[in-house]
């Protein structure tokens, strides 16, 4: 279950960077902590089939870099989270340092555990849309689903469903989810 531990002021990246390396993951949103376990096999199983599906025809394409958690996105002064993948493409490989990503990626990707629902239903969901994310995914890999949520006039619209998904941040891309699950 995900925890949230509340402070009086508002928390950084330089608060963040002082907690443990714990097996956990940390993230910051809206200046508060937020503590998540360490996921399944089967989410990672998941993580790692859609990984390589973007892997291969982003980053192997030469359109641009993935990346897998743990890593970090600096959103906002107060604002630091770790998804379970992260796709820039090469137009925005500036906001890429040696330590983290420090602005807005072209997709962020959330895979649901039992703990983590409602934090990655309505917490980032509303933390990745007030930041502009132009694209965020919710996977579901217990009812195989993916839910492609794309940014339209500073809101999310949820695409319908499909067997394909087919990025709206960059043409030729097709992720077959029979290929996922």
């Amino acid at each position: 279950m995900s925890t949230q531990a509340r402070s009086r002021t508002k928390l950084t990246y330089e608060d963040y960077c002082c907690y443990p390396n714990d097996g956990r993951r940390h993230e910051i949103i809206n200046g508060d902590h937020y503590v998540n376990a360490a996921p399944s096999t089967y989410h990672q199983h998941v993580s790692k089939r859609l990984q390589y599906q973007l892997y291969t025809q982003i980053e192997l394409a030469g359109h641009g870099v993935l990346y897998d958690a743990p890593v970090d996105v600096h959103l906002t002064d107060h604002d630091v989270v770790q998804p379970d993948l992260v796709v820039i493409l090469n137009a925005k490989k500036i906001i890429v340092t040696p330590t983290k990503v420090k602005g807005v990626p072209d997709l962020l990707v959330e895979i649901l555990s039992p703990s983590s629902i409602d934090h990655d239903r309505v917490l980032k969901r509303n933390l990745y849309e007030s930041c502009g994310i132009p694209e965020y995914w919710i996977v579901d890999p217990f009812d195989h689903k993916l839910e492609q949520l794309v940014l339209r006039d500073g809101r999310y619209q949820l695409e319908p469903e499909a067997e394909i998904v087919r990025p709206t941040f960059i043409e030729g891309i097709a992720i077959p989810l029979s290929e996922v699950w």
